[in-house]
């Protein structure tokens, strides 16, 4: 396994991303986009699971810089909703981020998938409303309301692993979602867990002294498995 830090710009902004290898063949190329604090040790311990299974990642950075939690709470959350304020401009940077996975060594433009975490997850929900020619995207407890664009056909297949009782996202938004994605023409899934809050895969997540927001370890171990099935069907 390899890991080495990408530094990219975007329109001035000096990022850094994190590419974790799997240092031999390569099934296919995740792209992770992290929660509201930006990239940390849970998404780089995501990335080296699926490096061992076969899966190069692409640890995204769009906030260049990384924030400690929950000391930085509201400095990160003013962050995001700088970038959720401007979807059309969030959407321009989540493609940015697909080119510098592509200029990777070893990655097939064509196998290529995005999975994101709550903020993360409403970032590869809207890589696949772009109509971005990738794989799939994975939206793990992700917020789901539709950005005010012009709706484009879905390329990607999408699953949204959601909390049921995630109080950023009522049941309404998931049947909106649900139809949004339908009119696209998505092959889409959605799984609910029962009994389960937003922020479920973190084991910190209580930490961040959100109503609501908890860790799920049952939630957290379905969801994983489910992605593992996800990205077998994606690439084989």
């Amino acid at each position: 396994m390899t890991e080495r830090t990408i530094e990219h710009e975007y329109r001035g902004e000096q990022l850094r991303s994190v590419h974790v290898g799997t240092g031999g063949a390569v099934r296919g190329t995740v792209i992770i986009v992290p929660t509201v604090a930006a990239i940390s040790d849970l998404e780089l311990g995501f990335a080296r699971d699926l490096a061992s299974r076969g899966y190069a990642c692409l640890v995204a950075d769009l906030w260049g810089r990384r924030y400690t939690m929950p000391d930085e709470r509201d400095v990160a959350f003013g962050h995001m909703g700088q970038l959720k304020g401007d979807r059309a401009a969030l959407r321009d940077r989540l493609l940015d981020i697909v080119e510098v996975a592509k200029a990777q060594d070893g990655t097939d433009p064509d196998k290529i998938a995005a999975i994101g975490y709550c903020f993360g997850g409403l970032c590869v929900l809207d890589l696949a409303r772009s109509g971005a020619p990738i794989a799939g995207v994975a939206s793990f407890h992700g917020l789901f309301d539709a950005p005010d664009l012009p709706p484009r056909p879905i390329a990607a297949k999408v699953v949204a692993f959601h909390g049921w009782n995630d109080p950023m996202v009522p049941p309404e938004a998931v049947v909106a979602l649900a139809a949004e994605l339908t009119e696209a023409g998505a092959d889409w899934q959605i799984h609910g867990y029962g009994h389960v809050g937003h922020g479920f895969t973190n084991p910190n997540a209580d930490r961040i002294g959100v109503d609501g927001v908890a860790y799920n370890k049952a939630a957290a171990r379905r969801s994983w498995a489910s992605l593992g099935n996800y990205l077998d069907e994606l690439f084989g």
